[in-house]
């Protein structure tokens, strides 16, 4: 039930709480934006309906001490793993009835979340309940988890109704009439990373810098995927997508390395990127084609000739896909039929991959080695005649 404007005045104290939570409130409607902001011990107040587990992730990495949330963290579609991770990292998470606190509420304001002990969740700020819902306890969800677990044949027939409901939208995957720009970028021949915001990307770039060292791969950003290529200390050759989640300093940053950036325009004629680029005056490619960003990206590569791509953060088994819960992932089958074999997992990268030894190794057991050999000299007065001998005889032939 929402708490109104009549029932707050009415509120004069909060129930007795198991669990208190104080700190400012960083208010988002979208997760993945929002987290870039967040600063450890604020309380999140999100929008977010069924949280997934790369927005869980980014949400426990930024230090939230507490997810208030808008909408249903877990609707019971399917078996999303986000708020179960978020209580069980210790975050105290609540279901809010409605969004009404994203009016009563602004970035920086100090608020306090008690948790009751009958599994209600109160939001005060200045001694006044702004907001009432429901705390999520670890019990509750894992029990509700388990139970979706059990229902994922449902869920798995809906996504394959979506599927193909989708497929004649977006044909032209397959069908290969999607008009692809002339990049600066050349990707003949050579490997190209694709890096999306998803699961373990971060520690899939950490595992391949090997490969990376050693192969020196075409590196495509999708969207949010920039800002982590550039906190791995490496440099994107194109960044891909609506230009929505990589930040203004993160596209001039990479602009000036030499960046291309390729703003995906949707079948319909909707281009999100293109206006933020403009206003900000950096130049940009329009690639028109239905599916998502990363489908996009992935295609570039393949038409412009790469022979191999390994895709960091991308879906690649049910449970990844199902937790995306998106419309039109259908796009994502297709992509993968058409680009085939030369696909791969950055996890099957980086265990399969036998990097070549560097030149520094080399340098250092050769220096060691000459080391050895000044010492045994040096400490040998024999040798030392012999070397004097070498050493008159060469000045002698030098003149």
């Amino acid at each position: 039930m929402a708490v109104t404007s009549q029932s707050l005045s009415a509120l004069t104290s909060a129930p007795p709480a198991t669990r208190t939570v104080s700190g400012s409130v960083r208010l988002g409607r979208k997760t993945k934006v929002m987290v870039k902001h967040l600063a450890p011990g604020e309380i999140a107040v999100i929008d977010h309906l069924d949280i997934d587990r790369v927005s869980a992730e980014e949400l426990i990495a930024a230090g939230a001490a507490a997810v208030l949330n808008c909408r249903a963290s877990t609707s019971g579609s399917y078996p999303n793993l986000g708020p179960q991770l978020l209580v069980e990292a210790g975050v105290l998470l609540v279901d809010l009835p409605d969004d009404a606190i994203f009016r009563a509420l602004s970035d920086g304001d100090p608020i306090a979340v008690l948790a009751g002990a009958q599994g209600s969740g109160d939001v005060l700020h200045k001694g006044r309940v702004v907001a009432r819902g429901e705390v999520l306890d670890v019990a509750r969800v894992r029990a509700e988890t388990e139970a979706r677990r059990h229902e994922v044949g449902e869920a798995l027939e809906r996504f394959a109704h979506n599927t193909i409901e989708h497929m004649r939208e977006e044909r032209e995957l397959l069908a290969g009439k999607i008009e692809m720009p002339r990049f600066a970028t050349d990707f003949r021949d050579r490997s190209a990373l694709v890096v999306v915001r998803g699961v373990d990307h971060q520690r899939d770039l950490r595992a391949l810098r090997p490969f990376i060292r050693d192969v020196r791969p075409v590196i495509v950003a999708v969207d949010g995927g920039a800002e982590a290529v550039l906190e791995a200390g490496l440099m994107p050759d194109m960044i891909v997508g609506d230009m929505d989640s990589a930040s203004e300093a993160v596209l001039l940053a990479a602009v000036e390395g030499g960046a291309e950036l390729v703003v995906h325009s949707y079948s319909d004629g909707r281009a999100p990127g293109r206006a933020r680029l403009e206003n900000l005056g950096l130049p940009f490619m329009l690639v028109p084609a239905p599916g998502t960003s990363q489908d996009v990206a992935m295609l570039i590569a393949a038409e412009k000739g790469a022979r191999l791509i390994v895709s960091v953060g991308s879906q690649f088994n049910l449970v990844e896909f199902l937790d995306r819960n998106r419309r039109g992932m259908s796009s994502t089958f297709l992509t993968r039929l058409r680009i085939g074999e030369i696909l791969v997992d950055a996890k099957g990268v980086s265990r399969l991959y036998r990097p070549q030894p560097g030149l520094a190794p080399l340098l250092l057991v050769l220096l060691a080695g000459v080391i050895a050999m000044v010492a045994v000299v040096w400490l040998t007065p024999a040798l030392r005649d012999v070397v004097d001998l070498l050493w008159l005889k060469l000045q002698l032939l030098l003149g």
